[in-house]
């Protein structure tokens, strides 16, 4: 075997993996390399892994946590950029890599491609249609600001809120730039859409989204789809005032209306409030002067139908003379009136004469007498004709019916005779009770007429007792009746007295 061979000094796999880790870092150290992103990852932790390609070659790029977190833009498949960082391999996979530790795009037209890319993406979809714009309020009683609450964008938006129309206003803070940033404004606008009105903490009546000026690179966030779709589904009209006026952002195609400063975007929310008094004033007065105007007016419109009515004296002499007519005539109707009931009285009066009364009374009995003899007569002979009429419908009677209305007739007849046995005085005086009777028979049925009789009969279920009720005087246990004073005798009337009429 070849002596130099075997005098090569030996390396176990990993000590050879570090000895060209070391050569590699030493020779190369740091490096700025421009390639297209390719198979882009974001890991849970944080870390960016990726491929930087071109026609000829792709080296593995990682990117930690901390330098993730400050770019500018969000990386992705096909962007063109350029990576600064360390040149490095990994033993465990036999790769080398570059650790990137800033990154930045490849040039303002990679950019703009890109944007112009997500901008049509986007606009396909519908969420650029100015149909789905909704009116902003006039005078929102909540505004909700989405802004970083350090920088000077919050500052000029409360100032010219409170020098317009003084509203509420509610601020969501988030940082505007970075890897963060699109990720925080698009959880601020979902966050404003979750309130719920009349709840703890009141929901806005509008959204503004606002970020000072900036290079495409620092404004990239408000470019993201996830922004731009949050914007889009907002329930709450947005106003979007990113960058300065020559500045746009695809969020602005998004949002309800685009301000060019975030001064304009407070400008834009509330209208003057002196403006809308002196508005609201001057709308009084001319309010007050054509009120003013209707009731004149009207007044001279009813002055002028005024004169063609008649006076009052036209419409209500005619009837003033006539109630002066009947008046004069009332006396003399009442007076004919009075005479003429006088006459009639006069002439009944007469018809009420002593003999006419007596041949009228006699008529009326001789009437009623023969009226009773016609009653009688017609009677008779109404029985004669019944009589008649039941022998006929006796005589065709079975005796089988005879004898049960015999034995129906015996029955009731019974029944009666027991009724009355029970209900009888004789019944009555068995259980010790006794009935007064004069020595005549009459029966005697209260202690009045039992003291004014001296001779009593009292009735026992045995036999009679005869007693006397002892001296006619009352006893001296009765009480005495008061005097009752009768009314005076009436004064005899003077002349002749009219008789009964029947």
């Amino acid at each position: 075997m070849n002596a130099t061979l075997l005098n090569t000094p030996e390396y176990t796999v990993s000590e050879l993996g570090l000895a060209l880790k070391r050569t590699v870092e030493n020779a190369y150290g740091y490096v700025r390399v421009r390639g297209e992103i390719s198979g882009f990852k974001r890991a849970t932790s944080g870390h960016l892994y990726l491929c930087l390609k071109d026609a000829g070659a792709v080296i593995d790029g990682v990117m930690w946590k901390g330098g993730a977190a400050a770019l500018p833009f969000r990386p992705e498949d096909g962007l063109e950029v350029i990576a600064t960082g360390k040149l490095t391999t990994y033993p465990g996979r036999s790769k080398y890599q570059i650790v990137i530790e800033r990154m930045e795009p490849a040039g303002a037209g990679a950019l703009m491609a890109l944007l112009e890319a997500r901008k049509a993406k986007l606009a396909a979809e519908g969420l650029f249609d100015p149909a789905r714009k909704r009116a902003l309020p006039y005078i929102p009683r909540v505004i909700g600001v989405i802004t970083s609450p350090t920088g000077a964008v919050i500052r000029d938006i409360l100032h010219r809120l409170s020098d317009r129309f003084p509203r509420r206003v509610l601020v969501w803070p988030v940082v505007v730039q970075g890897e963060a940033a699109a990720g925080q404004v698009a959880a601020a606008v979902a966050g404003f859409n979750a309130l719920v009105r009349g709840g703890q903490i009141p929901r806005p009546d509008l959204l503004i989204v606002a970020r000072g000026g900036g290079s495409v690179e620092d404004l990239w966030a408000f470019n993201e789809e996830i922004v731009v779709r949050a914007v889009a589904a907002s329930t709450i009209p947005v106003i979007t005032a990113v960058g300065h006026e020559t500045d746009t952002t695809l969020v602005d195609f998004a949002g309800d209306h685009r301000a060019p400063t975030p001064t304009a975007a407070a400008e834009r929310a509330v209208p003057v409030l002196a403006d809308l008094r002196l508005t609201l004033g001057g709308l009084g007065l001319r309010l007050d002067r054509a009120a003013a105007r209707g009731v004149e007016l009207r007044a001279e419109r009813a002055t002028a139908l005024a004169r063609r009515l008649p006076t009052p004296s036209a419409l209500l002499g005619l009837r003033q003379q006539r109630a002066d007519e009947l008046a004069d005539r009332l006396p003399r109707a009442l007076r004919a009136a009075a005479a003429g009931w006088r006459a009639r009285y006069d002439r009944a009066g007469g018809a009420l004469q002593r003999p006419l009364l007596d041949r009228r009374v006699v008529l009326e009995r001789t009437r009623v007498e023969r009226t009773a003899e016609r009653l009688r007569a017609g009677g008779r002979a109404l029985l004669a004709n019944d009589a008649a009429k039941l022998g006929r419908a006796g005589a065709g009677l079975r005796p089988a019916l005879l004898g049960v209305r015999r034995d129906r007739a015996v029955a009731a007849l019974g029944s009666a005779a027991r009724l009355l046995e029970t209900l009888g005085p004789n019944n009555v005086l068995k259980r010790g009770y006794a009935y007064v009777t004069t020595r005549d028979g009459h029966v005697i049925t209260s202690a009045g007429a039992a003291r004014a009789k001296v001779a009593l009969r009292l009735t026992f279920d045995d036999g009679t007792v005869d007693v006397t009720t002892g001296a006619a005087s009352p006893p001296e246990d009765r009480p005495v009746q008061p005097s009752v004073a009768r009314p005076a005798a009436r004064p005899a009337i003077s002349g002749p007295v009219q008789e009964r009429l029947l």
